[in-house]
């Protein structure tokens, strides 16, 4: 799959470029997994700007994703749906009995083709199953981070992990990060590579799309004054920096290590900071 250019009719539309939507089997989502989705504009409950440069969009209904898929154990894929609220494609399952579920569709998934959950299931792209039950060396994504509680880790487009090691109760998976990370045995994932892996290739174009999509406009720090942002200042012209790069607020970014938790910290065999200096 890749990225479909525009004809360049207009500048913005020279250097834009779209996903190739072609996999896409139909654009009417099924009602009863639909919720409205409240939009916040970047806020907490206190009003205040938690996440600057949102606001405004296209309107969107939220997809209600089964991450767990526990309250199944074989069902039919009936659709490859796109999905506003994430990069990656999703896969409408019926079971027998017509119940609907969506889940995180992978890159070779197919209409018609059968999804199995559970130690029984086959060694197959888009089946379910328990890392425990999964060879090493295999490639998988919607991994638990804890048993029972549903996919939590490489959920995006494109992305996958590598099952690399077992170990007492442990297997070492190998994150796209290039992290590697022990997860209990008994959480389950997903095999295969996820969806839409073109994604990180589309070229935005124009400014009125990024305000589609709920980005507001982003100043950069160097042509402010000094008084407004660290990177501020200057007698004119283009210029760098001059210093480490700060937030607005005066801390340290971009390779700054920001990671606290300690109680997780535990887990991690190599840290995404070392597998990149090797």
């Amino acid at each position: 799959m890749a990225v479909t250019a525009y004809k360049p009719t207009t500048p913005a539309r020279r250097g834009m470029t779209n996903q190739d939507l072609t996999k896409i089997t139909t654009k009417k989502p099924v009602k009863s997994l639909l919720v409205i989705k409240k939009r916040t504009a970047g806020r907490n409950n206190q009003g205040r700007i938690t996440t600057r440069h949102r606001g405004g969009g296209a309107k969107k209904f939220y997809r209600l994703v089964n991450f767990k898929q526990l309250d199944f154990e074989k069902a039919t894929i009936e659709h490859i749906e796109y999905d506003p609220n994430r990069s990656a494609r999703i896969a409408r399952l019926k079971e027998d009995n017509g119940t609907y579920h969506y889940v995180i569709a992978s890159v070779n998934m197919s209409v018609g083709q059968v999804i199995n959950v559970g130690e029984k299931s086959a060694i197959e792209e888009g089946n379910r199953l328990k890392l425990k039950d999964i060879p090493t060396g295999t490639f998988v994504y919607a991994i638990e981070m804890q048993p029972g509680r549903g996919a939590q880790m490489v959920r995006s487009a494109g992305t996958k992990a590598q099952l690399t090691a077992k170990e007492d109760e442990y297997a070492q998976i190998k994150l796209p990060s290039g992290e590697i990370r022990k997860i209990n045995l008994n959480c389950m994932a997903t095999i295969g590579t996820v969806s839409n892996e073109q994604h990180q290739n589309v070229k935005i174009g124009s400014a009125g799309r990024k305000r589609h999509l709920g980005r507001r406009p982003q100043v950069r720090g160097v042509v402010m004054n000094a008084v407004d942002h660290p990177h501020g200042g200057g007698d004119g012209g283009a210029h760098g920096v001059g210093r480490h790069p700060k937030t607005p607020w005066g801390k340290p970014t971009l390779g700054y290590k920001t990671r606290r938790n300690k109680r997780s910290g535990k887990f991690i065999v190599r840290s995404r900071h070392q597998a990149k200096r090797k």
